[in-house]
């Protein structure tokens, strides 16, 4: 077997792993900065749908992050780069806070299905819309799929079982643009001159966060915080390089053992 290669660059999770809505994973900024003292590339890779990368932002700094805009990477940021490519007009089922990532995007007359979160859009009338245009050749495409997601009150309902049942409905398959996709995660490291096997990947869920990056050629360290529930690490193959109570704790073995 090889040797592995060189660590050069850390990919953090927002929601979960750094931060539960307003209020910061115990020790996360300092462990932050600590890891920013080492020679690495940080980069923050999210499927968060519920706002855009703006207030995403705004709401990393109040809570006293360091954090540059283009160092993170969303999966909103994927989808409108998708529907650019792709040249069509979509129906977007996001959270409004989000739609000002969607910029530009023409949407009258759609002709495409975008879902993310979107609880208040998730209501018969609109998925019944989305369900015609796709029978009628629209492509649906998935921000993520994720099954459920942490709030402070406890665990919710992701996109992902909306977008199955459209899935199961029209008998079609959706296109996923966020994590655990491959090229989301090569996106997400393009620009910092590392290879996959020169990453690893922290973050609370098992399947999209660990089990993605691995896939791609990273090392992923699972937390157990956020959504993370007892047991998570059985739940994908190859298992987690590591899991650790949290992210200082993961920064911790970086620090004194990946480098």
């Amino acid at each position: 077997m090889s040797a592995r290669r060189a660590l050069k660059a850390v990919l953090v999770d927002l929601n979960g792993t750094l931060h539960i809505e307003d209020s910061a994973v115990p020790g996360a900024q300092e462990a932050l900065r600590r890891l920013r003292s080492a020679p690495v590339t940080v980069r923050f890779v999210t499927n968060t749908t519920k706002e855009s990368k703006r207030d995403l932002l705004e709401r990393l700094t109040g809570l006293g992050f360091d954090i540059a805009e283009h160092e993170i990477f969303t999966s909103l940021t994927a989808a409108r780069n998708l529907l650019e490519q792709q040249q069509v007009r979509p129906l977007l089922l996001v959270d409004d806070k989000a739609l000002p990532d969607f910029t530009g995007i023409g949407t009258d007359n759609p002709n495409a299905v975008v879902v993310g979160l979107a609880p208040e859009h998730f209501h018969y009338e609109m998925m019944n819309r989305a369900f015609r245009l796709i029978l009628e050749g629209a492509p649906l495409i998935a921000i993520h799929k994720a099954r459920y997601f942490k709030k402070k009150d406890g665990l919710c309902l992701g996109p992902g079982p909306f977008v199955t049942g459209l899935e199961y409905a029209t008998d079609t398959k959706a296109t996923v643009v966020g994590k655990p996709e491959k090229t989301f995660f090569l996106e997400a490291l393009r620009g910092t001159g590392c290879a996959p096997e020169e990453a690893v990947m922290i973050g609370d869920d098992c399947r999209d966060d660990v089990g993605g990056a691995q896939q791609a050629g990273m090392r992923g360290i699972l937390v157990r915080t956020g959504k993370y529930r007892p047991a998570d690490e059985d739940k994908i193959n190859p298992a987690p390089y590591l899991t650790c109570e949290n992210f200082p704790e993961a920064v911790e073995h970086i620090l004194k053992q990946m480098l």
